[in-house]
C-alpha cells in the first residue's frame, strides 16, 4: 500500500471518496487511514475540504437518515447507527427532527410489505413486535399499530 504523505494526495483520494457517497468525518478519516494517509495531515485536509463546502457532516445526516428510512428502518435504529459512526448525539436528533418523514406511515409500511395481516395470536403479535421493534421503531407506536389489526 502506498502512503499518501502529502496534502494533495490525501485530498484526491477523500474527494474520491466522497464522489461515491456522503461521508461524515470520522467515517472519512478513518477511510482515509486505512489506504495509508498520514495521520498528522489528515485533520488539516478534512478542515479545508469542509470549508470548500465538499465535506458536510450535515449533508451526511440527511442522506443517511433518507437511506435507511427508505429501507424500512425507523428512527431508533438509524440514531443508534449513526451514534456508532461517531456523530453527535445532538445533530442526529435534529436531523431526524428536520426529516420530512411520518415514522408512523413508516412502520405501517413496513409493516404492511412484511406481514400484511394482522397477527393470529399473541405469540405472533411478539414475533411482530420484534421485528418492528429491530428495525428502530417505537414500542409505543408499535403497540398502537398492532392493537389496531
Amino acid at each position: 500500500m502506498a502512503v499518501l504523505d502529502t496534502s494533495i494526495a490525501i485530498r484526491k483520494v477523500a474527494m474520491d471518496i466522497l464522489a461515491m457517497r456522503e461521508h461524515g468525518r470520522i467515517e472519512l478519516k478513518r477511510k482515509l487511514l486505512r489506504k495509508g494517509a498520514l495521520p498528522e495531515l489528515i485533520d488539516a485536509v478534512l478542515d479545508q475540504l469542509t470549508e470548500d463546502k465538499l465535506l458536510s457532516e450535515h449533508r451526511y445526516l440527511e442522506s443517511y437518515i433518507r437511506s435507511r428510512a427508505n429501507n424500512g428502518y425507523g428512527p431508533l435504529r438509524i440514531q443508534q447507527e449513526l451514534m456508532e459512526r461517531g456523530l453527535n448525539k445532538a445533530d442526529i436528533n435534529q436531523a431526524l427532527q428536520e426529516a420530512d418523514y411520518d415514522w408512523q406511515e413508516q412502520l405501517e409500511a413496513l409493516w404492511q410489505r412484511k406481514f400484511g395481516a394482522p397477527p393470529k395470536d399473541a405469540k405472533e403479535k411478539a414475533k411482530q413486535g420484534r421485528f418492528l421493534l429491530y428495525r428502530g421503531f417505537y414500542m409505543d407506536a408499535i403497540s398502537k399499530l398492532l392493537n389496531r389489526k
